[in-house]
């Protein structure tokens, strides 16, 4: 019997902040590959892994790891796709106060064409998608009313469980501690052209 062939879509920012709440100490250099493969069942075929964020623009040394981590991520085939990391300014209405907030746009649409075009396409039986985010309600529901026999199950985040998306999808689970521990890069990392990316000092002391 065929295996179930399964492409994974990663909401990077909100998997990474629900890392960050749980408290996960030292796993920021997560291999979304592997952790993926480890989230299957025997029954199913991992055949593609779709990482959605956006670039941060408001630090230089947060760019800087963002970037050695994506070049990480990407050299071990998965694929990324990229919204906007916006500026918004904020006044305050009681006062001449104005602050800079910086948002990510993008993910969830991005996300919900791919899903939608992927399932067009053929190119998977279930989508797994690993987000809490209750924007992406509409597209797992319409996959799951137009494609016969295709379904999207859920792996949320840690502290991202969404009772929303939970009754949308076609099962669900929250991804434990112990797997994003059990699933990290190596240190070292060369890639193709032989430049070797190290993971960033400052994530061992949980740092962006």
């Amino acid at each position: 019997m065929p295996k179930e062939r399964v492409i994974v879509y990663i909401d990077g920012f909100n998997l990474y902040f629900g890392m960050v709440q749980a408290g996960i100490p030292n796993t920021k250099w997560l291999d979304v590959k592997s952790l993926a493969e480890d989230l299957l069942t025997a029954n199913q075929e991992l055949v593609g892994v779709q990482y959605y964020t956006s670039r941060v623009s408001n630090n230089a040394e947060k760019q800087k790891r963002q970037t050695t981590y994506l070049e990480a991520i990407e050299s071990t085939g998965v694929d990324i796709f990229y919204g906007q990391y916006q500026s918004n300014t904020i006044k305050c209405n009681r006062c001449p106060h104005e602050w800079v907030s910086y948002n990510e746009k993008m993910t969830d649409v991005n996300i919900a064409v791919d899903i939608i075009m992927d399932g067009i396409n053929d190119k998977y039986d279930a989508a797994m998608l690993i987000s809490g985010d209750s924007d992406l309600v509409p597209p797992i529901r319409a996959v799951i009313n137009n494609f016969l026999g295709k379904r999207v199950f859920v792996a949320f985040p840690p502290m991202r469980q969404n009772n929303t998306v939970k009754l949308a999808a076609k099962g669900c689970f929250v991804i434990g501690k112990r797997k994003i521990q059990q699933n990290q890069l190596p240190n070292a990392i060369k890639k193709l052209d032989g430049y070797v990316l190290t993971k960033p000092k400052e994530w061992v002391d949980g740092l962006l």
